[in-house]
């Protein structure tokens, strides 16, 4: 595939383009609280977006997973516009028609009982800390205001309050204090030291199967099944964040799929919404999702007819396993080009299907940097932590669009003569 192929001419934003003048409208009219490149998107449609100065790009994030089906999936789109035009919100005040069978079906996809459904991520994991909290008081016998929750240093889930409570990240952390008691932090892959942070108050232990944004960090092998054996032999809860790793990401449904471990709690979003709207879930057992009762927990959004169809469409696309199997296979595909890169630029790789995490050497380009030099050549990617870039193209990419991503990258990090 050649370039001319794929994307047009990109560069910096000349004065008085759209983008330039649609970002400074954002510069001045939006709160700060992200930096992105400088790309103004306006249309999508599978693995390619096109911005508001003509320019196509090839979209290697998918919006940090919620985009695994691409941009504009006909199955998905068709569910959303069907739904608009007959019921978009009850509150759980009242039924709907919808819920039902997306939460019957997602349960059944999980293998576990019943779903309590929410909006955003981050919601999703406050709700599963309550339910943790409720059920080792209820069910274990922990005393009470004494629970706490075992997570991983480097972890990332979420930004409320709560969250950056056990959050290690100074950015996310630094000046909303004060924090949330009731966590204890161990080691990431260290499955002693977190049997060893066990004891009668823990009530959950709260992991990424894969740490996304510390820069799709996989642990070692037999991990999750150490965490999973010391949850049971202990009696507490294992609660797996599979946000992003979840859903046909890495090659399977969930990631904890890889060691076959099943948790007790999934911790669902991004994917869920098919990249449309915000969907979230918590997914697990009777014996632990029914200690939440009438009045404990809600949302007004959570569950609305238009998130359960997009939902349900959702969890149809993964019944079959196709996406899933597409994901294995394109993501050895793309391992094998990356590895190609140690030593050409890039320091390390890790990869799980779709999903990778390339540490560059720092002497020669930042993260940032190879991000905008990526952008120029219409790909879109991000950096994490200085000198990391991760790439999560969606699930439906081609295997010669791929190709294409790898030698630009190569392309990329390799210094200019002389």
């Amino acid at each position: 595939m050649t370039t001319t192929d794929t994307h047009d001419t990109h560069g910096t934003p000349h004065p008085g383009s759209a983008t330039q003048l649609h970002m400074s409208l954002a510069e001045t009219a939006t709160a700060h609280n992200y930096q992105p490149l400088p790309v103004v998107l306006a249309s999508g449609q599978g693995a390619w977006v096109t911005d508001v100065d003509g320019h196509r790009y090839l979209d290697c994030l998918a919006g940090y997973s919620a985009l695994n089906f691409g941009h504009g999936h006909p199955r998905l789109t068709a569910a959303a516009q069907e739904q608009l035009a007959r019921l978009t919100l009850t509150s759980r005040a009242f039924h709907n028609d919808r819920l039902g069978p997306f939460c019957r079906d997602l349960a059944e996809l999980a293998g576990m009982d019943l779903v309590l459904p929410m909006n955003t991520g981050a919601e999703a994991v406050e709700t599963a800390i309550k339910v943790a909290r409720k059920w080792g008081y209820e069910r274990k016998g922990v005393a009470p205001d004494r629970a706490t929750v075992i997570v991983a240093d480097g972890n990332f889930h979420g930004r409320t309050t709560t969250i950056v409570s056990f959050s290690d990240d100074p950015v996310a952390r630094d000046g909303f204090g004060p924090f949330t008691p009731g966590f204890r932090t161990v080691p990431y892959g260290d499955s002693a030291a977190l049997e060893a942070a066990v004891d009668e108050n823990t009530v959950a232990v709260l992991l990424e199967p894969i740490q996304g944004e510390a820069g799709v960090l996989i642990p070692p092998p037999g991990y999750l099944q150490s965490v999973r054996d010391v949850c049971t032999r202990e009696n507490v809860l294992f609660i797996a964040d599979e946000i992003q790793s979840g859903l046909g990401r890495t090659g399977t449904t969930f990631a904890c799929d890889a060691e076959n471990v099943t948790p007790d709690v999934y911790v669902l979003g991004k994917a869920l919404g098919g990249g449309i709207v915000p969907v979230s879930a918590v997914v697990s057992r009777h014996d632990i999702l029914d200690v939440i009762r009438p009045g404990n927990h809600g949302s007004t959004f959570g569950g609305n007819p238009l998130a359960a169809a997009v939902g349900h469409a959702v969890v149809e696309l993964l019944r079959s396993g196709e996406y899933q199997a597409r994901a294995a296979e394109l993501g050895e595909r793309l391992r094998t080009r990356l590895e190609d890169l140690v030593g050409h630029g890039a320091i390390a790789v890790r990869s799980r299907g779709l999903w990778a995490g390339i540490d560059l050497d720092p002497t020669l380009i930042t993260g940032r940097q190879a991000c905008m030099r990526l952008l120029d050549r219409g790909i879109l990617a991000k950096d994490t932590h200085g000198s990391t870039i991760r790439l999560a193209p969606p699930l439906v990419i081609e295997p010669s669009q791929l190709d294409w991503l790898c030698e630009q990258l190569g392309e990329v990090l390799t210094p200019p003569a002389g």
